[in-house]
């Protein structure tokens, strides 16, 4: 029915039937508003000063979500209420045959409740808990309610990772998977999987939202995306945060009782975070000079090379990975074999895939290798840790990277810095935080 293609949406009049626009349903606002020297656009929040972004006949477009199609002030946004037109499910329409570890059971009731009461809620969980099995129950009972719900993540290969375990858990539901690379055509479901850009397509659609890795690029810091969260939600409906190193803003609202936590210290296997071991070296500051490493920082990676483990490198800028790449290959055996990955590698995919088979030792790398990546016996040296271009965030979920298997539940994360920065003070602080709230429930 051409009228569930607006159900829940947003969406212009270019990209809508003509008898689409008619219906009787139909609801329609500017898309963008013009207020003295600036314009607001309805689809994202953002405001734009008007002579920025002028166009013929005094209209005015917002460039803020113009990868979404052009929306200016003389476009409408069209709209039909969602009516939650959705075949009644009688059973649970959990087909996953897993089970939760009592701790995961324990959060997995939490956001039952807080999904049948209403709010925001923040699951804060360490790298490696097994957050996606948590959302099942309160997915299932969500779908027998009747309610909408979406599972959305800032980055597309989060999304493509999600959709097939999704698919394996309720493999009687249809769902659909929407990001920028996805080529499916649209249709109206119960559930959805989506980038975080996709939500400004949404309007008023979902009673549960879930935003996997909530302090991702680009969702965090993007007040258009934040937007987009709101208004894509029902007036009553109940939005989840997922991740593993909250920003300083959720944090704040945790204080302040905006937002209700949850928190899971403890991976799948039961054991702590490994904390990381800080290294302050003078010699970081002139490695460009030199290119040379450190007395403290050979005789790691040599330990590292007899004993056998797998190891990354992180650097800060892609200009460091070569000049690290040879400082490190000097000091190793010829068939300790290692490369360099950076976020614009073409052989990228390749590079982790041999890194998974054993083909190489070691990666030099920036931190495209932050999230997504797993290896099962790692130990990781972040070169310097102090480098304004690794957050407090991405300081964590590097460290992260490291015991992660039932094999090798621990692992080396030393920080490599001239001085002991407040990133680094922090991501340090957080670890040991989870690790105190993880040390209660082991006992």
């Amino acid at each position: 029915m051409d009228e569930e293609f607006l159900y829940g949406r947003q969406l212009p009049e270019t990209v809508i039937s003509h008898n689409l626009r008619n219906a009787p349903n139909i609801e329609k606002r500017p898309a963008v508003l013009k207020r003295g020297k600036y314009i607001y656009c309805q689809r994202c929040g953002n405001k734009t000063v008007r002579d920025e972004v002028a166009l013929p006949s005094q209209r005015y477009y917002c460039p803020h979500c113009i990868l979404l199609g052009r929306v200016a002030t003389h476009n409408l946004l069209y709209s039909i209420p969602e009516p939650h037109h959705f075949l009644k499910i009688t059973s649970s329409p959990l087909t996953w045959q897993g089970t939760l570890s009592k701790l995961q059971a324990i959060c997995s009731s939490e956001l039952l409740e807080v999904a049948q009461t209403g709010g925001k809620h923040l699951m804060w969980a360490v790298t490696g808990a097994g957050k996606t099995e948590m959302l099942f129950e309160t997915i299932a009972w969500a779908l027998q309610k009747g309610r909408r719900i979406a599972l959305a993540s800032p980055r597309v290969d989060v999304c493509n990772e999600l959709y097939p375990r999704f698919k394996q858990a309720f493999n009687n539901i249809d769902i659909i998977l929407l990001h920028g690379k996805q080529n499916e055509k649209y249709r109206y479901t119960q559930l959805v999987i989506c980038t975080t850009h996709q939500l400004l397509r949404f309007f008023r659609a979902f009673d549960i939202l879930i935003i996997d890795e909530v302090d991702a690029f680009p969702f965090v810091g993007d007040k258009g995306l934040a937007y987009a969260a709101d208004n894509a939600l029902t007036e009553k409906g109940t939005l989840i945060y997922l991740t593993a190193t909250p920003s300083r803003k959720l944090l704040q609202q945790i204080r302040k009782k905006q937002l209700t936590v949850s928190y899971l210290p403890l991976r799948f296997h039961g054991y702590l975070l490994p904390e990381p071991i800080i290294i302050l070296d003078s010699q970081l500051k002139v490695f460009k000079k030199k290119n040379k490493l450190s007395r403290k920082i050979i005789k790691i990676i040599k330990r590292w090379e007899s004993e056998g483990y797998q190891f990354l490198i992180f650097v800060p800028k892609i200009s460091l990975l070569e000049p690290v790449y040879q400082s490190v290959k000097k000091i190793l055996k010829h068939d300790t074999t290692g490369t360099t990955v950076f976020s614009g590698d073409i052989q990228r995919i390749k590079k982790v895939s041999d890194m998974r088979k054993l083909k190489y030792r070691y990666l030099i790398t920036t931190t495209i290798l932050e999230r997504g990546v797993t290896f099962p016996a790692l130990n990781i040296l972040i070169l310097k840790a102090d480098d304004t271009n690794f957050t407090v965030s991405a300081l964590v979920q590097i460290a992260g990277r490291v015991g992660r298997s039932f094999k090798r539940p621990e692992g080396d994360i030393y920080f490599a810095c001239s001085e002991y920065s407040r990133n680094v003070k922090a991501a340090v602080a957080q670890i040991k935080f989870l690790n105190k709230k993880g040390s209660k429930v082991q006992k």
